[in-house]
């Protein structure tokens, strides 16, 4: 095993993760892992934008108001009223990195999204998130302060535990990882540790996530002691395309934005009215609801949305991917409706940070979609993801270095053991459980739920943890085989979370408890 330390260790090479390097790389030693490639995580797949108040007319106050309602009264004001403010710096950052932000007569266009009140949505046509990533990680790879390991599986921290001189302070040291070239395990040890590892989407059936989304900064923050949060709310994106052949891809929220309409695909009829008095401009979670309503109420397979009375130079111009993509599909934007269904989108809950990411572990900080920092509540408001990954990065970055002097030195770490282990000659063990939760986690503790289901997915969960282990317990750790370990950690916290919420609230819907309860409280689950 070979070890490796730095100054600081982030995990994850996103939006969150990158910020946090980029304003550590100051006057700090910083290392960058990725599961897989470097810039394979979720932020490249982000089409909308990042809001922002830049608007004549538009305020603070009105953005948090936005904030506020979407997540159904469940946000930390002040989190919401920080983040918000910050909104503008972040957005110049970019802009200095060179991101291209789309402009109309030498200002920045904004559109609107879903629950928003004004044009505030920044954008790079509809691939903002992937033109934030190559800035970012064009910037990082210069910074020599900064070394980007891609192709390490983070397997679980280093605490006081996995020290030589056995310790149980809780404070976290690094973690150790799998190296997929050499394929040993690597301790990386730092002075702090960020997670920036994304959501948990792959739990689902359905899912816009990447392949890589298994809640693994969730799950290793749960087993080195941290508080989770909220994790029943999960965002459903309303509009995925609906293709056999191609999984997971998103129609972004501009398209409603800019006058697409929902219609049921055998009467044409425009249904969203019928819901909501907003319309297709209804928050995320009132629009997934009224799709999967009109999908189970006439055995549909999906329903059509429509921009084809717009002028066709308009769409192509707004929306150049998503029109060369579909056009490949055989299906002209500009012409005709596109099919779509709901799926898993956002993770709303994580790891419970306060208001400059720190955790409850001494010495570990997170940010982005992995937490939850009391800024989305009960439904994320659209495009405000990429915005709490930059202000959260960039303020977890100023505490370490603020805080630098308090911070421990790693003590000496015990190297990875697997003198107990051998070599799996059951893989089919771990594609079958994958599949079995994904398929019951969405049917049981999906976009509406009841108790009795939710009770058969903990049944189901309980019995799939308990075999996880032992597996674990026997064989040497592949890529798979940590994010199973992962992933049915992170299904269980969905389930319990759920379980304890009795009212429905955002983007947590159940039949057995229809209304609101009198008091917005957190979920809040303690190891």
């Amino acid at each position: 095993m070979s070890a490796r330390s730095f100054d600081v260790l982030i995990v994850g090479s996103g939006a969150a993760g990158l910020t946090a390097a980029l304003n550590l790389a100051t006057s700090l030693k910083v290392g960058v892992i990725a599961k897989g490639k470097l810039s394979e995580g979720a932020t490249g797949w982000a089409q909308g934008g990042i809001a922002a108040v830049l608007e004549e007319g538009d305020s603070f106050d009105a953005h948090v108001r936005d904030t506020m309602i979407a997540g159904a009264g469940l946000n930390k004001q002040a989190v919401v009223e920080h983040v918000v403010s910050e909104a503008p710096h972040a957005i110049a950052r970019l802009i200095e990195l060179g991101v291209p932000f789309a402009t109309e007569n030498g200002e920045l266009h904004l559109t609107r999204e879903g629950g928003h009140s004004h044009r505030r949505i920044v954008h790079v046509a509809d691939a903002t998130g992937w033109a934030v990533q190559e800035a970012l990680e064009k910037a990082a790879a210069a910074s020599a302060n900064i070394t980007l390991i891609p192709d390490m599986v983070a397997i679980d921290l280093i605490t006081g535990r996995h020290a030589e001189e056995f310790s149980t302070s809780g404070a976290v040291h690094g973690l150790y990882a799998l190296n997929r070239k050499t394929r040993r395990v690597d301790a990386l040890t730092a002075r702090a540790t960020i997670l920036a590892t994304g959501g948990a989407g792959r739990a689902y059936l359905f899912s816009t996530a990447p392949r890589g989304a298994t809640g693994d900064g969730i799950a290793m923050a749960w087993r080195a002691g941290c508080r989770i949060s909220n994790m029943e709310f999960m965002q459903f994106h309303p509009t995925c395309l609906y293709n056999l052949e191609v999984k997971n891809f998103l129609i972004t929220e501009a398209v409603r934005g800019e006058g697409g309409i929902l219609k049921h695909p055998l009467t044409g009829h425009r249904f969203m009215p019928d819901y909501d008095e907003r319309g297709e401009l209804a928050p995320r979670d009132i629009v997934a609801r009224a799709i999967d309503h009109e999908i189970k109420r006439d055995g549909l397979d999906y329903v059509h949305l429509d921009i084809g009375h717009r002028e066709p130079e308009f769409v192509k111009e707004h929306f150049p991917n998503i029109y060369e993509k579909l056009m490949g599909l055989g299906i002209d934007i500009t012409k005709e409706p596109i099919p779509v269904v709901p799926a898993q989108h956002y993770t709303c809950g994580g790891v419970l940070i306060d208001m400059h990411g720190r955790t409850d572990a001494p010495c570990l900080y997170a940010a982005g979609e992995v937490t939850q920092s009391g800024l989305h509540g009960a439904n994320r408001l659209a495009s405000n993801s990429l915005l709490e990954c930059l202000v959260f990065g960039e303020g977890a970055a100023r505490h370490i270095l603020d805080h630098w002097d308090e911070l421990h030195a790693p003590p000496p770490i015990r190297a990875w053991d697997e003198s107990r282990v051998t070599d799996s000659d059951e893989e089919v063990v771990i594609t079958q459980t994958w599949g079995e939760i994904r398929r019951f986690m969405w049917n049981y503790v999906g976009i509406v739920r009841t108790t009795k289901r939710l009770e058969r997915a903990k049944h189901r969960i309980d019995m799939l943890r308990q075999e996880v282990r032992d597996y674990y317990a026997h064989f040497r750790v592949t890529p798979d085989l940590i994010e199973l370990r992962n992933l049915v950690e992170v299904a269980d916290l969905i389930i319990r979370s759920a379980l304890h919420r009795h009212e429905s609230r955002g983007l947590h819907y159940t039949l057995d408890y229809p209304k609101l309860a009198k008091e917005a409280v957190d979920t809040v689950l303690v190891p």
